[in-house]
């Protein structure tokens, strides 16, 4: 989902909807480092960095013949 952010820190949903400011939550995100999953959040600056860099990728099911 598409979104901005107004000068006050209210969210703006694609839809016209207005999130405000005080009622946003923010999210813990984890993700594997080193073979755990641990919140980004608590990881030093290089991995952090490297995580804001990652892309993703979707790929199609296996076709099983």
């Amino acid at each position: 989902m598409n979104y901005k952010e107004d000068k006050d820190g209210n969210l703006i949903l694609e839809d016209g909807r207005v999130i405000p400011a005080e009622q946003r939550q923010r999210a813990e995100v984890y993700s594997r480092v080193v073979g755990y999953l641990r919140p980004v959040e608590q990881w030093n600056d290089g991995k952090q960095a490297e995580f804001a860099d990652r892309k993703t990728y979707s790929t199609k099911p296996a076709v099983h013949a």
